[in-house]
């Protein structure tokens, strides 16, 4: 274990950890770094102690990162890297980590509740009891014998496609470089049929990580693209659809609805015009964090293992490519 001289102390090598923990993770943690001193949160940890940190576990703020010269592994417990690896975030040379595989189930199954929910207008069942309203909302669709549409084949679009092939759908993936197909997906393609692939697909899911190619891909020409009556969902990043173009293709009936857990802007403002929507549902980015506590131990367990990694010289899980973003 690397030691650190503070005048005539000694120092063991300090570890932050940035994200909430339960007992059972921190004696796993601290079982990957024997004879570490481990920080969990950054308050009270002071400047001359931050200076000699070289791993953090966890998402620190901008102003922090500043405070940490010494830092070389990054290990962020989120699978979006965000600004992370964006010029000038981090210093050059600083290895960066993300929780890729930790989220796919735990968000898989809040997206295919959104789906379910918008097949069988469950929402608007919702909006009737309010009104304690007995109405019947009419016919409903299914994913049995549905076309669905994975738009990112990476650890969530992975996830809810075998969820989606289970329940009698038929799956098409779309993910950046070709692959291999995996059992529970019909059609695999990259991104450049994805206009191809739209007018036959009644669900789409967009799972995708933020990148200048993201951004804006669901406009209203790709919106008017999607098959009639269809639904799409977003699990990835907000800004990939143009929100007020959604608002226009559902309202106007040319889509089914929509399900969203990111937005863009986030959080919505009270007044967004999107809130109103009768067919568009939408959670307030939950679907991941910790709210499953598989989510959160297998986020721990990533950690665990790649800072096991780094002592030991091996080669890291889920290295980010900073250039590329992902």
């Amino acid at each position: 274990m690397v030691l650190f001289p503070k005048g005539a102390d000694v120092i063991m090598e300090p570890i932050l950890v940035l994200f909430p923990t339960e007992p059972e993770h921190r004696r796993q943690l601290e079982a990957a770094a024997p004879g570490a001193k481990f920080f969990y949160g950054a308050e009270g940890v002071s400047e001359e102690v931050l200076r000699q940190v070289r791993v953090v576990l966890g998402n620190p703020k901008a102003e922090l990162l500043e405070k940490l010269p010494a830092l070389e592994l990054l290990q962020l417990n989120s699978a979006g890297v965000g600004f992370y690896a964006k010029p000038g975030a981090l210093r050059d040379g600083v290895i960066l980590t993300n929780a890729s595989g930790a989220y796919g189930p735990g968000i898989a199954e809040h997206m295919l509740g959104l789906a379910l929910t918008l097949l069988k207008k469950l929402h608007r069942y919702r909006d009737n009891q309010r009104e304690r309203l007995w109405h019947d909302e009419g016919k409903v669709t299914s994913l049995l014998g549905a076309r669905v549409l994975v738009v990112g084949l990476g650890d969530l679009g992975r996830e809810f496609a075998k969820r989606a092939d289970a329940l009698g759908a038929s799956v098409t993936g779309i993910k950046r470089t070709p692959g291999e197909k995996p059992s529970y997906v019909k059609e695999l393609y990259t991104l450049e049929k994805l206009d191809e692939c739209l007018p036959k697909a009644d669900v789409v899911l967009l799972s995708l990580p933020e990148t200048p190619e993201t951004r804006g891909l669901f406009d209203a020409k790709r919106l008017s693209r999607m098959k009639e009556g269809a639904i799409l969902l977003n699990a990835g990043r907000g800004n990939a659809i143009d929100t007020p173009a959604l608002c226009d293709a559902v309202e106007s009936g040319h889509l089914r609805g929509a399900g969203l857990d990111v937005t863009d802007p986030e959080p919505l403002p009270p007044d967004h015009r999107v809130w109103g929507v009768k067919d568009i549902v939408i959670t307030p980015h939950v679907s991941g964090g910790f709210h499953l506590p598989y989510t959160h131990d297998r986020i721990v367990q990533i950690c665990v293992e790649n800072l096991r990694r780094f002592l030991a010289g091996e080669e890291l899980l889920h290295r980010v490519n900073r250039e590329a973003g992902y």
